[in-house]
């Protein structure tokens, strides 16, 4: 079937799935606390308050925030949190398979919630947009390679730099054909 986007940005015509932008698979639920903090709890971590808010500002990030931009968002709705709690406290996430770390360029780990499956990353190099997307063809040719070689997939990760086309719809043909029907 090809790619599909996931549900986490906005969805444009594309052969890729994206993911919605305003939608978090993590975002926090109405009862239980956010779906990053129950994972704490059933890794067997104890939840503080400081922790329950960097759990919150990671569940419902639709980005993938570096640590000092965690620090910003939690320190906004807690003002007794320190960059070195959030820098703890990613770290031990990270430690316990909760936050993946990613390098998107810019020198800065980023981070994500591990639990929502193979998903890839395209960065636009010009702005640092990062735009998730699924593609189960890619998911099946890697499965395939891995096991002729003699192997099983555990994880799968890919990340594409790019820039932006400058016209992928003919959009410049277009117009000028709209000048010269107009006489411009």
């Amino acid at each position: 079937m090809g790619s599909r986007p996931m549900e986490r940005r906005s969805s444009e015509p594309s052969p890729v799935r994206r993911t919605p932008a305003n939608h978090s698979p993590h975002a926090t639920e109405r009862q239980g606390g956010s779906s990053i903090e129950r994972m704490c709890v059933e890794r067997g971590l104890k939840m503080t308050g400081q922790r329950r808010v960097i759990a919150r500002v990671l569940s419902e990030a639709s980005d993938h925030p570096d640590v000092e931009e965690l620090y910003r968002r939690a320190s906004a709705l807690d003002a007794r949190i320190s960059i070195a709690t959030v820098y703890r406290t990613v770290r031990l996430l990270e430690d316990k398979g909760i936050l993946a770390r990613r390098d998107f360029g810019g020198g800065r780990a980023r981070y994500e919630a591990s639990e929502h499956g193979p998903h890839y990353h395209l960065i636009d190099v010009e702005t640092g947009k990062v735009i998730e997307f699924e593609d189960e063809e890619h998911e099946r040719l890697m499965r395939s390679i891995a096991a002729r070689l003699g192997f099983s997939l555990v994880s799968l990760r890919l990340e594409l730099f790019g820039r932006k086309l400058a016209d992928p719809a003919g959009a410049d043909q277009k117009t000028a054909a709209a000048k010269r029907k107009s006489g411009r």
